[in-house]
């Protein structure tokens, strides 16, 4: 085990968390200490007004609003309406310089128990711990990253380092999963707090040779695994941290082996071991005409893909296992798809399947099948989708929700086009399932997973508006498998297990069954480590704040509503400069969900915004000097909605870059803090470009960026209209703020500031910017008046504190209910207050604001003017350092650009005269070229003449040959036939001799007998014989010289033929066409004549 490393994790909160407040540190005091009761509610002679110079509020007012994202959740309780002070440091006096101010001090308040903890002071239960004394506490520190061992260094190191009054405790350890850590107080053992196990998430200690290496600590999940917060001890004894950790480790080991054996506690949130946690996307990939295919684009809620009728498509399906050991697919034997949903087996039909394998970093498999939609079977998904006059409620709906509305998971919508009018006809729908059969190689049969989508068909030729980023629809599956044997006749050894599959279920399936099942059936028993969440009452008792982002906001509407909204929206869109005069009163009665986004941007005049568009994206490239300020804010912006919650997820992304893109934009505001709450407002019903625009036309042409302006000055103005029109109209409870000493920029600078958006529930949220957008920023009054109005009895009740905790706690929890938002934002709305009034309370405020100038000593005037003036010089002092080191950045840029061109100039000169020299060597080449071929042509021809010359020579030959031949075969038929006929003669004449025929045989062959022919006769014979012979041989030596003639002949044709061959490749090499042609046509001639002769 290495000590030096975090020693163990569990899993009871989920891996990605953001939390409401970065770093607010919170040490522990020694028991005994009390807490200074500084609070100060005013004397009887002090009445509550205009109260600016002197008192401490301007410089209060500007702490308030560094921690307008940042209310900690427990408040310090040495603050008063005098005094900025914190319980053990002091606050500036009056007229000190807030810009000279020492950093503020750490807050020392105890831990926070929740209510299931036990109190401090009580004894300590009997259960099997170690125990570690000689410890000391150095305080604790809210995390983002509970699981990261930097940040988790980080932290010890700050606190390590900050920490003034550190606690001597004893630290007792279980051993037991069901156990729970406790801090003692080592005088009389009793717990100061204790933390349960199953609520530690990590634990580290510090690097050997550091300063930290005698510290360690551990994180817990605090306030229902919302909030994370890491605890920081030091040991006297240095090798005591390695056995605290090892019993930590202990403990977290037992806790993984019973949350598996207990069979009477309820399941942990961790996945057991059958479960298996699988991801499947689906892609729909459509021929582009340019041989290739690219992803189709989806409708606004990301659900529903937009297909074009005729085209060829490609089915990609990429699955990636989340959870649990890796089990290995061996291969996909289907990959099927059917229209509808709910289909059966029967009606799915196979796709031709392409390809099948890995991804790149190898966590996925990716799956591809061709789909050809023009087949009978698949005519529902390839005809154009109709558009139907007349819709069911749950049709309509579909349809604002569909076409009217923001994903805010995918934050996807369409611009508005003030060219396209609202009708009331509605799309209908496709569905489309697609399923993709697996052989899993641990698994016994072959698991299906089965995703329904929806599909709208439209023409070949429609142009897709949007450039969506995500084009794949994602569902999350949970396979439980139950171990069913040892594996015996499989082919791959990978593993030894072998399953079956107990249930398949997709994440749909699962929450559609959460929302169906009875609330009785949830288990409640003591060993459940996941409670039901907490009443509304029980959770308003508690001190934790009501966090950023809660409720939800559903889109269900009447469908008279919707009619009466749709023909609105087709009438305004024909004349966008002028609103229709029911506007405002359905504005006030809540304007659809489902059309927030585009109403949003009708009301703000952002219809025509394509030139912002343009400049947003071009501010997002620039850098901010608030960068630091936007990304620390960020992770705080409303960390209860899931779209936000994920740190580096495209909520914060997008929220980011508008922030960002307005501080460029408004150089003299910048970012504020409290505008991420509103950006991200928007962010939720339309994508970050038409948000941006919201936002710049919100707080240039409805003011709120006048409340930042000139040191709060309106901002104050509007604290003292609050207060006259609580005087006229709750003066109760206004005399009772004025005996308190309780003003209203104490507790209304958030409403101001954030439009109410960073504390309350969103259905209650989005209402209000519903009316601000409608009839201004005066409305905001309407809603405070409406706040306190409803609040007032349980405010007068209470004393400052009371009153501040209540703004901060009880108050926005009350509305959590979309019942009592309805009612709070029905009383606002009737509630009048004129603008000739709040113009009164205006100038009434300049009046008493001249009234204390001059009354105020001139010195002081001069101080605050000599002030002023500081930082307005800073401030352009500042502008003149960007701007020149702007301009001396422009100078060496253009100067580096400058310098480049002229290097590339001359290495263009360089390659130019290069390739002049080419060209000259070149057309030099060409002239020998042409010269050698003429030589060539020429020598060719001198051939071709003397080839043509003895073809013909040869060709007389042969035919001389041929006649010669002809003569001598006539001449030696004549002689044979003459031989013949005397030969006959002789025969006869022998046969009639009886002396002859004698020595003559039949075949005229001398007898063996001795002739007694006379001598003469034979020699004649004989003489006679030899001339024949003679002449014979005489023929044949000619006929032989003929045939050597014929061969010569030929010998000399091949040798023709093989100059002709010569001639031909040099003309070739040559390139000359024609002379291809030419001696083409005499090779012919040449084969010709050669035939013949042959």
């Amino acid at each position: 085990m290495d000590d030096k490393g975090s020693v163990g994790k569990i899993s009871a909160s989920s891996d990605s968390v953001s939390t409401l407040n970065s770093e607010d540190f919170v040490l522990v005091s020694r028991l005994g200490d009390e807490t200074p009761s500084s609070i100060n509610n005013g004397s009887d002679d002090e009445k509550t007004g205009l109260k600016i110079v002197g008192n401490g509020s301007e410089q209060q007012l500007q702490r308030e609003l560094e921690d307008v994202l940042m209310d900690p959740s427990v408040a310090g309780a040495g603050q008063g309406p005098e005094t900025g002070m914190d319980s053990f440091g002091g606050g500036d006096p009056p007229g000190s310089d807030p810009l000279s101010a020492s950093p503020p001090k750490l807050e020392m308040v105890l831990p926070v128990q929740t209510a299931q903890e036990s109190s401090p002071g009580s004894p300590i239960p009997d259960e099997d711990s170690v125990v570690f004394s000689q410890l000391t506490y150095l305080g604790c520190a809210s995390v983002n990253a509970p699981r990261s061992e930097v940040e988790a260094l980080r932290m010890m190191s700050i606190l390590r380092g900050q920490c003034q009054l550190p606690l001597d405790v004893t630290l007792s350890v279980p051993g037991v999963s069901e156990g729970t850590v406790r801090l003692l107080d080592p005088n009389n053992s009793t717990e100061i707090a204790n933390y349960p196990i199953y609520k530690i998430l990590f634990c580290v200690r510090g690097h050997d040779g550091t300063q930290e290496s005698d510290c360690f600590a551990f994180t817990e999940s605090h306030y229902n695994a919302e909030i994370f917060r890491i605890h920081v001890f030091r040991c006297q004894i240095q090798e005591a941290v390695s056995r605290i950790l090892y019993s930590f480790a202990t403990a977290f080991r037992r806790s993984a082996k019973k949350a598996i054996l207990s069979s009477q506690q309820a399941a942990p949130l961790t996945p057991d071991s059958d479960l298996f946690t699988f991801t499947v996307s689906l892609e729909i990939r459509e021929d582009d005409g340019k041989g290739t295919f690219s992803a189709v684009a989806k409708d606004k809620d990301k659900q529903s893909f937009k297909l074009r009728a005729g085209m060829d498509k490609k089915i990609v399906i990429y699955i990636q296992q989340t959870s649990n050991k890796e089990l290995a697919i061996e291969r996909c034997f289907g990959l099927l798809l059917s229209p509808g949903k709910n289909v059966k087996n029967s009606d799915m039909h196979l796709l031709d399947l392409e390809s099948m394998g890995k991804s790149s970093d190898g966590k996925s498999y990716i799956i591809t099948g061709s789909w050809n939609p023009n087949t009978p079977q698949f005519q529902a998904v390839n005809e154009e989708t109709p558009k139907g006059n007349t819709a069911k409620s749950s049709e309509v709906m579909a349809f604002m929700a569909q076409h009217r509305s923001y994903n805010v998971l995918t934050k996807t919508s369409t611009s508005i086009d003030p060219g396209i009018q609202f009708v009331p006809f509605f799309y209908k729908f496709m569905y489309m399932t697609t399923a993709v059969d697996l052989v899993i190689t641990e698994v016994e049969e072959p698991v299906r997973f089965l995703l329904e989508t929806r599909v709208r068909v439209c023409s070949p030729t429609d142009r897709l508006f949007w450039p969506f980023s995500k084009r794949s629809y994602t569902e999350t599956f949970y396979l439980k498998l139950r171990q069913v044997c040892q594996r015996k006749e499989r082919k791959s050894p990978a593993s030894d297990t072998l399953y079956e599959v107990v249930s398949l279920e997709s994440e749909a399936e699962r929450e559609k069954r959460k929302t169906t099942a009875s609330p009785g059936i949830l288990p409640t028993g003591p060993g459940t480590m996941a409670p039901s969440p907490p009443e509304d009452d029980e959770e308003e008792d508690n001190d934790e704040p009501l966090l950023s982002g809660s409720g939800d906001v559903s889109k269900e509407c009447a469908e008279k509503i919707l009619e009466t909204w749709g023909d609105l929206l087709s009438k305004w869109h024909m004349n966008l400069s002028v609103r229709p005069r029911q506007l405002p009163a359905l504005v006030r009665s809540g304007i659809p969900e489902a059309l927030r986004g585009e109403v949003w941007q009708l009301l703000a005049g952002c219809h025509n915004n394509d030139h912002q568009v343009e400049e947003y994206r071009t501010l997002i490239t620039k850098e901010s000097p608030q960068d630091s300020a936007i990304t620390r804010d960020i992770n705080r912006t409303f960390p209860a909605h899931d779209y936000f919650k994920d740190t580096g997820g495209d909520g914060q992304d997008s929220l980011y870059k508008i922030c960002k893109a307005y501080s460029v934009y408004d150089e003299e505001i910048g970012y504020c803090q409290g505008q991420s709450f509103l950006a991200a407002v928007l962010l939720l019903h339309m994508p970050e470009e038409q948000a941006f625009s919201v936002l710049v036309k919100i707080m240039f042409d409805y003011g709120l960026r006048d409340l930042f302006k000139q040191n709060f000055e309106d901002l104050h103005c509007k604290f003292f209209q609050l207060e006259r029109l609580m005087q006229e109209y709750i003066p109760d409870l206004y005399n009772h703020f004025l005996n308190v000493g309780l003003e209203a920029h104490m507790y209304a600078s958030q409403w101001f500031l954030t439009l109410f958006t960073a504390k309350f529930p969103l259905y209650m949220v989005f209402h209000i910017i519903d009316l601000l957008l409608c009839e201004g920023i005066s409305v905001i009054f309407n809603v405070a008046l409406a706040l306190l109005k409803t609040s007032k009895d349980d405010l007068i009740q209470t004393d400052f504190e009371g009153a501040l905790k209540f703004f901060r706690v009880p108050v926005p929890k009350r509305y959590r209910s979309e019942e009592n938002a309805k009612k709070l934002m029905e009383l606002a709305c009737s509630i009048k207050i004129s603008q000739k009034k709040l113009k009164k309370f205006e100038k009434e405020y300049h009046t008493i604001r001249e009234q204390q100038e001059q009354q105020e000593a001139p010195i002081e005037r001069y101080e605050r003017e000599n002030r002023r003036l500081q930082e307005a010089n800073m401030r352009l002092e500042q502008e003149n350092d960007d701007l020149a080191h702007e301009l001396v950045s422009s100078k060496i840029a253009l100067r580096k650009d400058l310098d480049n061109a002229e290097e590339k100039a001359d290495a263009l000169n360089k390659e130019l005269l290069l390739t002049k020299q080419k060209l000259v060597d070149s057309e030099d080449e060409k002239r020998r070229l042409e010269e050698e071929s003429a030589q060539l042509k020429e020598m060719c021809r001198r051939e071709l003449d003397k080839s043509e010359s003895e073809i013909k020579k040869n060709g007389s030959i042969i035919g001389e040959y041929k006649q010669i031949c002809s003569q001598l075969s006539e001449r030696l038929e004549k002689q044979q036939t003459a031989t013949r006929g005397e030969l006959e003669k002789i025969r006869s004449k022998v046969e009639g001799c009886e002396k002859c025929s004698s020595l003559f045989n039949k075949e005229g062959r001398v007898r063996a007998a001795v002739s007694t022919a006379p001598a003469g006769s034979a020699e004649e014979t004989d003489e006679e014989k030899e001339g024949l012979k003679n002449q014979l041989r005489e023929m044949e030596l000619e006929l032989a010289q003929t045939k050597l003639q014929l061969v010569e002949a030929e010998c000399k044709i091949q040798d023709l033929e093989h100059h002709l061959g010569l001639a031909l490749n040099e003309v070739q090499a040559a390139k000359k066409t024609w002379f291809n042609r030419t001696l083409s046509s005499i090779k012919t001639v040449t084969g010709t004549q050669g035939k013949e002769t042959t």
